[in-house]
């Protein structure tokens, strides 16, 4: 049990280093809008880290996954800066729709005014 909580810890460091490096230090006009990294899974070796990113507005998911993609090694280098680790993992950005799709649902409910006033 002790290996998981490790990873789990690493890679909640690792999510809020990307964020950092991310909002911070990358510059391509494809990345802006309502986006946040959901979620960080390092594997047990280190070697890897799969990072879930969610971006709310639809006309912008592929661009910014794009642009992560391309921008990619110097996103691991300036993780290897920022963060205590003997290996630098891989980084592998997927899109996370779950935000985008629960928005869209609530917008619907709205339009239906199956929410009511105050929501």
């Amino acid at each position: 049990m002790a290996g998981y909580e490790r990873t789990d810890r690493i890679s909640e460091e690792v999510r809020r280093e990307l964020d950092r490096i991310i909002r911070d230090q990358l510059n391509d006009p494809r990345i802006g809008g309502t986006w946040s990294i959901v979620r960080c899974e390092v594997t047990r070796d280190l070697r890897y880290c799969k990072v879930r990113v969610s971006v709310l507005e639809e006309d912008r998911r592929d661009a910014m996954m794009a642009a992560l993609k391309k921008a990619s090694g110097f996103i691991r280098r300036e993780l290897g800066r920022g963060v205590d680790l003997r290996y630098t993992p891989e980084l592998i950005f997927e899109r996370d729709d779950n935000i985008a799709y629960a928005d869209k649902i609530n917008r619907i409910l709205k339009e239906q005014n199956i929410h009511g006033e105050d929501s």
